[in-house]
């Protein structure tokens, strides 16, 4: 009887945790389409898996441009071309850096009793940013160490070099900042 009744308790068990687990399950129209997206993808890799490489341009790239500019003291010669297809350049020290850069975190996740939220947290001005200005970037002069500032955008571009460019349409480009191309030909990069 004993038997019985273990064996009656653990069919129960059993199937309440059964029936429980179903009564879990999410029969939403959201999740249908996402179990159908899931099952796609699936399928996909089964039929397409990722390639493997043995070896990466895009590593070497990285790597080589880490090398590039990883150097302190590097000079950067930026050519920006105008909306009439003309040219200038300063020649900065190190790259110049978008002004939505920053050296701190721009934002934080505060956890409490009702959830999660994204805060934003104020930059290094003590100000807070939107993120926005990224089009705009600064930097300072060769040897003078002027601030520069300049923004890219509709009709104008801006090209970086860790070297002055010959070709014609460089080779005539207005000196834009302090300090030109020729004072600083031969000084080390």
């Amino acid at each position: 009887m004993k038997t019985i009744t273990r064996i009656a308790m653990a069919s129960a068990a059993a199937l309440t945790l059964m029936l429980g687990l179903a009564a879990c399950e999410d029969d939403s129209s959201q999740s249908k389409e996402t179990k159908a997206k899931q099952k796609s993808y699936d399928q996909l890799v089964a039929n397409q898996p990722a390639g493997r490489m043995e070896y990466s341009p895009t590593r070497e790239a990285i790597n080589q441009w880490v090398k590039t500019w990883g150097k302190k003291g590097k000079l950067s010669y930026v050519y920006i071309q105008n909306a009439k297809g003309e040219y200038g350049y300063f020649v900065m020290k190190g790259m110049p850096v978008a002004r939505c850069q920053m050296l701190t975190p721009t934002e934080k996740v505060d956890s409490d009793t009702n959830g999660k939220a994204v805060v934003p947290l104020p930059g290094m001005d003590g100000t807070y940013s939107a993120g926005s200005m990224c089009d705009t970037y600064y930097g300072f002069d060769a040897t003078t160490g002027v601030f520069m500032e300049f923004t890219v955008g509709t009709n104008q571009s801006f090209f970086l070099f860790d070297r002055p460019m010959t070709m014609p349409e460089y080779a005539s480009a207005k000196q834009l900042g302090p300090t030109s191309v020729k004072d600083v030909v031969g000084a080390k990069d």
